[in-house]
């Protein structure tokens, strides 16, 4: 992506929060998380998503 957004996709959420993506797949479904754009089949999210998803995975 060439212009800088707040915007991450599931990739990116996991290389920031330091979890394998299959994780934040499994929270993005478990919560019912929509996104905030979608560019053909790839989905992005909010920093608020990022943060509802980093407080579901916190142990």
């Amino acid at each position: 992506m060439a212009e800088k957004t707040d915007l991450l996709s599931a990739g990116a959420i996991a290389k920031e929060l330091g979890i394998s993506p299959a994780q934040v797949t499994k929270a993005i479904k478990n919560l019912n998380i929509q996104p905030t754009t979608k560019k053909g089949a790839c989905s992005y999210y909010s920093r608020d998503a990022v943060q509802t998803i980093q407080k579901s995975i916190k142990k």
